[in-house]
C-alpha cells in the first residue's frame, strides 16, 4: 500500500498514526494527477475525502494508469448532513463571515456527474452505494471537526481560523450545550472498474498492490 498527497504536513500525521497502530505505509509527496507511481500495477485506487479537489479528468486518467486490468477505482466520502436547525447547519452558517468566497455549504455527497465523468475516462461496471449513520461528539471533538471544513482549516489564514472557532465554542455552548452532540453522516461510495485487458495465454501478470489513497 503507498500513500500519496501533496502536502508532506498530511503524511508526516500519517506517519504518526501508522507507528501508534503498528502499520508499515509508504508515502510520496505528489499531486493525484500525476503521481510518479508506475502504472498498471496496482489493485485498488481509492480516494477517501478529497476526489472534489482534483482536476478530475486528469485524476481518472491517472487512476486508470495506475490499475490492473479489472482493477477497482474507489471514491468515499463521510460528510456530515445538514437538516434545518441541527449543529451542522448552525455551524455552517459561521463560515460566511469569515470566508465569504465558501461554496460548499450544504455539500449533500458525491455528485451524480462524477459516475458519468468515469465512465468518459473510459472506466466500466460503476456502481455507487450510501447509508446514514449518527456519530458522537463532544463540542472539542465538533470544533475540531469544523476546523478541518474546506471553508475553514484549507482556506483561511491562521487568525481567522482561530476567530472562527472562537465563534463556533460560543454557540455550542448557547445553542447546543449537551455533550455528546449526536450528528448524523452519510456515507457515500462510487466504485469503477478499469477495463479487463485479456492477455494472450502466455503471458501472466504479477501480484499487484494497494494505492491506499491519493
Amino acid at each position: 500500500m503507498t500513500g500519496v498527497d501533496i502536502a508532506p504536513e498530511m503524511l508526516s500525521e500519517a506517519r504518526h498514526a501508522d507507528a501508534a497502530g503498528g502499520l508499515e505505509v509508504a508515502y510520496r509527496v505528489a499531486p493525484a494527477e500525476e503521481t510518479g507511481l508506475p502504472g498498471n500495477a496496482w489493485d485498488v485506487v481509492c480516494a477517501g475525502q478529497r476526489w472534489h479537489w482534483f482536476d478530475r479528468q486528469r485524476a481518472a486518467a491517472e487512476a486508470r494508469r495506475l490499475l490492473v486490468s479489472g482493477g477497482s477505482l474507489a471514491i468515499c466520502y463521510r460528510d456530515y448532513v445538514v437538516t434545518p436547525g441541527n449543529v451542522c447547519a448552525a455551524s455552517e452558517e459561521l463560515v460566511p463571515a469569515h470566508n465569504p468566497s465558501w461554496a460548499m455549504a450544504g455539500w449533500t455527497g458525491m455528485p451524480a456527474t462524477w459516475a458519468a465523468e468515469l465512465g468518459s475516462a473510459g472506466f466500466t461496471n460503476i456502481k455507487t452505494f450510501g447509508f446514514g449513520i449518527t456519530v458522537p461528539f463532544t463540542h472539542e471533538a465538533w470544533r475540531g471537526r469544523m476546523r478541518t471544513c474546506n471553508g475553514v482549516g484549507a482556506s483561511l489564514p491562521e487568525a481567522e481560523v482561530a476567530a472562527f472557532d472562537a465563534n463556533l465554542a460560543r454557540q455550542l455552548s448557547e445553542r447546543f450545550p449537551q455533550e455528546p452532540i449526536m450528528v448524523p453522516h452519510g456515507i457515500s461510495t462510487l466504485i469503477a472498474r478499469r477495463e479487463i485487458v485479456r492477455l494472450p495465454r502466455n503471458v501472466h501478470r504479477s501480484g499487484g498492490f494497494d494505492l491506499g489513497q491519493f
